[in-house]
């Protein structure tokens, strides 16, 4: 297990993975930033909940890695949430052990069909599996629950894959994206794609190559607006890396659509790996860039294992950029260690560190931190977890993720803390205003789009960047359109009774 296994497993689904259009990156006048808790896990709701996302119903669904009592087991649940706190627990689909899957690590991602999915690292029914072991994808909505469409380990030696660790990631064709931390060929993990069926496919098989320089153990994908996916592994070949003390520092790689891989950059490929080591996960913003967080490296180390990391940014040519350095002290202000970023529709980036400055954190590294860096690259704390005493720190502590839902509000889970130790889901308002947000980030003239919002009951138009559409609004917070002939790659715009909400990033006109 890697070190940042716990936490580099973040949400990034459909809420602000490729960003907002270049007409909205200028930031509003400084807001009060309002925190709160909207409820407590460990008190018969689970135990160490996933990252959220936002349904169709305007309701936020994660996972937990743990269930409560004889119906969840130890095994772990789905479940939604209301934006005030309201919980409810999807149903399962079946009660013998494991066959749902056990032990969520990441959280659900919305498809284009209006069902989330989601992948358990344990469980399932692969003929080879060991105990406890493999892993599943399932389907989850509240009307039906979960559902398992594949479990893994169903090929000898696991060589489908074994540990789906990461979260999955919606193509452009509808289908689902993912990587296993091991199993395949060589036992070291692989990227696969599965159908929203349920039809799982192999696409590269990682430690292909001599001393696995293309990259082992891969985490989570995205992808970009060229096609393209992108996604972090570890190992490489970072001529600074240190080696006798942890496994180099890790890489970014490219993926096309039918596998063909290539490392886009290694890190620890500066002196005392001041570039960072231990990338988590990467997004892409307006500018078409990745950014991303390591969890280690960066000036404040002299190796691959010290130091706390980095903010970086990286051009699809591999040319990256350290934004930001955090530091390797207790209570460390900037924080320490990795998390996750993404852009919101100010165009501003926004992230998690999950541990680092609590001053009054029972855990000596600090609790965690919600940050701001903004596009001119100033980097500010909005949020620290834990300032108040006491062992179980009642906002949470080591935040998992943070998304924006289309009320402009931030969304996100702890993985500990809380009144009974075990957890929080929260809301961090930062004074920005309501956007729409289409489902799949691209489509061909004629298909239909899913559009989230809030309040769209009335609404009188929709546009793919100035061309009107056709449309039905489902409810309050769905609206299903189909994309105009003469459209072309822009935002969409729904004007609705209580104004104007425009898309936070464009959408693609695909052939």
């Amino acid at each position: 297990m890697r070190p940042s296994r716990l936490f580099a497993v973040l949400s990034i689904s459909f809420a602000g993975l490729i960003g907002v259009s270049a007409a909205q990156t200028t930031a509003a006048a400084p807001s009060p930033v309002t925190f709160t808790t909207l409820t407590d896990f460990g008190v018969g709701d689970g135990q160490y909940p996933s990252p959220l996302a936002q349904g169709t119903d305007g309701n936020l669904y994660g996972a937990a890695y743990y269930g409560h009592g004889s119906y969840g087991g130890p095994y772990g649940f789905g479940f939604y949430l209301t934006t005030t706190g309201s919980w409810t627990l999807l149903d399962y689909s079946c009660t013998t052990n494991y066959c749902t899957g056990s032990k969520a690590y990441t959280g659900m991602t919305l498809a284009g069909d209006g069902n989330f999915y989601g992948t358990t690292a344990y469980g399932g029914d692969g003929p080879y599996r060991t105990v406890n072991k493999a892993g599943t994808i399932y389907r989850a909505n509240a009307q039906t629950g979960l559902t398992t469409i594949y479990s893994f380990c169903s090929e000898l030696n696991c060589k489908d894959g074994d540990d789906p660790y990461a979260p999955l990631t919606l193509g452009s064709d509808g289908n689902l994206y993912g990587t296993t931390e091991v199993g395949g060929r060589y036992n070291a993990g692989l990227a696969y794609v599965v159908t929203l069926t349920g039809s799982e496919s192999v696409l590269h098989n990682f430690c292909a190559e001599t001393n696995c320089v293309d990259g082992a153990n891969p985490a989570s994908l995205i992808q970009a607006t060229d096609g393209n996916f992108y996604g972090v592994a570890g190992g490489g070949t970072g001529p600074d890396c240190n080696v006798e003390v942890i496994e180099c520092g890790g890489l970014i790689f490219k993926m096309t659509p039918q596998g063909v891989t290539t490392t886009l950059y290694n890190f620890c490929s500066r002196p005392n790996c001041s570039d960072g080591a231990g990338p988590a996960v990467v997004m892409q913003a307006a500018d078409g860039n990745l950014y991303g967080v390591t969890d280690r490296g960066g000036i404040y180390g002299n190796d691959g294992y010290n130091g706390s990391g980095v903010i970086f940014r990286l051009s699809l040519q591999g040319e990256l950029t350290v934004l930001y350095n955090f530091c390797a002290v207790y209570s460390c202000t900037g924080g320490i260690s990795g998390g996750s970023i993404l852009q919101a529709t100010d165009g501003n980036f926004y992230g998690i560190i999950n541990s680092g400055e609590g001053t009054t954190c029972y855990f000596s590294y600090g609790c965690g931190i919600i940050f701001e860096l903004t596009s001119a690259g100033d980097y500010s704390t909005l949020y620290t977890f834990c300032e108040e005493l006491g062992e179980f720190c009642s906002d949470g502590i080591f935040p998992v993720g943070i998304m924006q839902g289309t009320d402009g509000n931030f969304y996100g889970a702890t993985y500990r803390g809380g009144l009974a130790g075990y957890g929080t889901a929260f809301k961090l308002s930062t004074g920005l205003g309501p956007f729409v947000q289409t489902v799949t980030a691209s489509g061909q003239v004629g298909s239909s789009v899913i559009i989230l919002g809030n309040n769209l009951t009335g609404t009188t138009s929709v546009t793919f960047n100035g061309t009107s559409a056709s449309f039905t609004v489902v409810s309050g917070t769905e609206i299903t359109a189909t994309v105009p002939t003469g459209a072309t790659t822009g935002p969409v715009v729904v004007t609705a009774p209580g104004g104007t909400l425009k898309s936070n990033r464009k959408f693609r006109i695909t052939n």
